[in-house]
């Protein structure tokens, strides 16, 4: 099985559909409709009642886009990794890792401020790797930051993503100030834009629901939540630390990629702390570059075997959490 994934053949994209609807099937099967804890963004809300207008309460629906959002971003972030060339050979190991690892607990497949903030978060990391071939990076931060504060319209927490920018902006290139003072300008910008429209048609009373943020320090107690998070710290931390051999034969620019990783990897695991009501949910945020370190894993392993025994027992986790638990 993972000869197939760790190939770069474009077929690879047949079998990924299949194993999305094997490893996603139980949530098809028990759908949900979508996520409203209150800690959600108002551009959320909008989106949600625009969907209710042709929709209604379906969960079915629901919980099939939330898994077609899970695909798609798949991948086009196997497409950005296979692009800078972070992997030895084109692989299709990340998409794989991210369909299997957003399975192991069921709110990472409900629709969810988190998922669509993982789509625009993929153009982020996408306009981050390109800071570093860039002369003048003004026009791309403030992108960044826009699309960023368009994140923030959708979760209000994901605003902290700017801490992955500015740090991104310290890996990938010289310290400039007024580079950072327009990537603040463009993660401000979206936030200014919805509160002039509020303002114009009479919606004032709506901003009041834009600056959604508090800090929760939770006590965990479902142990699913607490199994999945443990396997995706361990395959993080084993994806990492088997990148050290082949990081020194990388090129400047793909070292520099994969630090900026490790920290979306950080800032994303403490984004849900600072949601009103914290909910696992929003770790799905950190399960998106987390997968790429889990493809690692998958790629370092020599041998096909012992590789697919790993798969296997990742796999049989995630049957036994769905079906069985």
């Amino acid at each position: 099985m993972i000869k197939f994934f760790r190939s770069g053949n474009p077929l690879t994209v047949l079998l990924l559909l299949i194993y999305t609807l094997v490893v996603k099937f139980f949530y098809l099967l028990h759908p949900s409709t979508y996520l409203a804890d209150g800690s959600e963004g108002l551009l959320y809300k909008l989106i949600v009642k625009w969907l209710h207008s042709f929709a209604g309460e379906s969960p079915l629906f629901f919980t099939s886009l939330a898994i077609l959002l899970i695909l798609v971003q798949s991948l086009l972030f196997t497409k950005i990794v296979n692009h800078h060339r972070l992997f030895a050979k084109p692989t299709y190991l990340p998409a794989m890792a991210y369909l299997l690892f957003t399975s192991m607990l069921q709110s990472w497949n409900v629709f969810s401020p988190g998922l669509l903030v993982n789509l625009i978060m993929l153009w982020v990391v996408s306009s981050i790797t390109s800071l570093y071939t860039r002369t003048s990076a003004r026009d791309v931060v403030f992108n960044i930051g826009f699309a960023i504060g368009i994140c923030g319209l959708l979760y209000f927490p994901a605003v902290i993503f700017c801490l992955l920018l500015l740090v991104s902006m310290l890996i990938m290139r010289a310290f400039r100030l007024a580079e950072w003072i327009i990537a603040l300008l463009g993660l401000i910008c979206p936030l200014y834009l919805m509160g002039t429209y509020l303002f114009l048609t009479n919606q004032i009373t709506l901003l009041k629901m834009i600056p959604n943020i508090g800090l929760s320090l939770p006590v965990i107690t479902d142990y699913k939540v607490w199994g999945a998070m443990v396997a995706c710290l361990l395959f993080f931390f084993l994806g990492w630390l088997l990148l050290q051999r082949p990081l020194k034969k990388m090129l400047i620019q793909g070292r520099k990629i994969w630090a900026a990783l490790i920290v979306y990897v950080a800032v994303a695991v403490l984004i849900p702390f600072f949601g009103i009501h914290f909910s696992p949910a929003y770790w799905v945020l950190a399960v998106l570059p987390v997968s790429l370190f889990a493809g690692n894993v998958f790629w370092c392993i020599p041998s096909d075997a012992f590789a697919n025994i790993v798969h296997l027992i990742a796999f049989a986790y995630v049957i036994v959490m769905q079906y069985f638990s």
